[in-house]
């Protein structure tokens, strides 16, 4: 089989080394000196540094000489770009070939998660062959071979199956799960949620503090990825509550990271600047809060991320926000109805 991977960033290029251990793959990468660093050294010093690429993994910097002849498509763009590649890429991919995306975010012109924009841009692709990967999946330590577990999210059963087996290896296990906008939902949200952990850290808040923020972050992930036509038990998996845990924990997520910053009281611009990979959460937050008002779903967490990040809060008055809302009547919350106050 042939697989062309979009995308050379660090997940990009982590999942393109694993997919060829059992085919043959082609990655497409913005940046000359990647695909130069990949083809001669088999390393992406740029995104990667460190790790061996095997001497099978093949790159390009041309959309038409890695698309053409593909059977399968794994995206691993920025949301924000996502449209505008894809939309170049549109041409050479054959209506039948799985698409799969790794973009967890939404995009902020449209509203539209990651498969939307891929079935509004591929309009001649059949929409079960288009689908997305999420799992709590750190790009490094999967690179490294560290035992990891994620989802392949399509709508047909039989594409889902014929992804898993390409994408799986010995270190690297793939669940099938046909919830693709419950997978994209967990995806996208957790990424905001991850900014507000960061800022706890960056205040000196401890593992009690952070407990509280994944449990209730949680709580309003679920309640609008429900809101969005979800699955509740996806929220419980690996791309719900297991991408949830990692991306608030892990000093390796660039979520994270800003929120850190934001909390040792760094300006934002200045963060971003000096990051040489997408922070998701940031681009995602307003998009995620806008749907979420649309959808009269109450998420006060992700509310303060965009308040601080807008500038409009600092962290320190993001937390004394969240802590003197009205009490909650109850810590059960309701899938179904607007829970404003938990």
């Amino acid at each position: 089989m042939r697989v062309t991977v979009i995308g050379g960033g660090s997940w990009g290029t982590t999942v393109a080394m694993l997919t060829s251990h059992n085919a043959d793959v082609t990655l497409w990468a913005l940046e000359p000196e990647i695909v130069d660093h990949i083809n001669r050294r088999h390393e992406n010093l740029i995104f990667l540094s460190g790790v061996l690429l095997p001497d099978r993994l093949w790159s390009t910097t041309a959309l038409d000489e890695a698309l053409t002849g593909a059977e399968a498509v794994i995206t691993g763009v920025p949301s924000q770009y996502l449209r505008s590649l894809m939309e170049k890429a549109e041409p050479f991919i054959a209506p039948h070939v799985p698409v799969v995306s790794l973009t967890k975010g939404i995009e902020q012109a449209s509203l539209k998660r990651p498969t939307q924009v891929l079935g509004e841009v591929l309009e001649r692709h059949d929409p079960s062959r288009i689908g997305v990967l999420s799992g709590p999946n750190i790009a490094r330590e999967v690179a490294a071979g560290q035992p990891a577990a994620t989802v392949i999210a399509l709508p047909e059963p039989e594409v889902a199956h014929s992804m898993q087996q390409v994408l799986m290896t010995p270190r690297f296990r793939v669940y099938t799960n046909p919830d693709v906008v419950g997978c994209e939902i967990g995806g996208a949200v957790k990424n905001v949620i991850a900014v507000a952990a960061g800022m706890a850290d960056g205040l000196g808040f401890g593992d009690t503090t952070k407990a509280a923020l994944i449990t209730r972050g949680l709580a309003e992930l679920t309640r609008f990825g429900v809101r969005c036509g979800g699955s509740p038990m996806t929220f419980l998996g690996l791309a719900g509550n297991g991408d949830l845990i990692v991306t608030c924990m892990s000093r390796l997520s660039r979520n994270h990271h800003v929120g850190q910053q934001l909390g040792l009281g760094r300006p934002l611009d200045e963060i971003l600047g000096e990051m040489t990979m997408v922070a998701e959460g940031v681009k995602s937050a307003p998009a995620v809060l806008q749907l979420a008002h649309e959808a009269d779903v109450g998420m006060p967490i992700c509310e303060e991320v965009a308040q601080v990040l807008a500038g409009a809060h600092s962290p320190q008055e993001a937390m004394e926000a969240l802590m003197s809302r009205d009490p909650p009547t109850t810590e059960l919350h309701g899938l179904d109805e607007r829970v404003s106050g938990n």
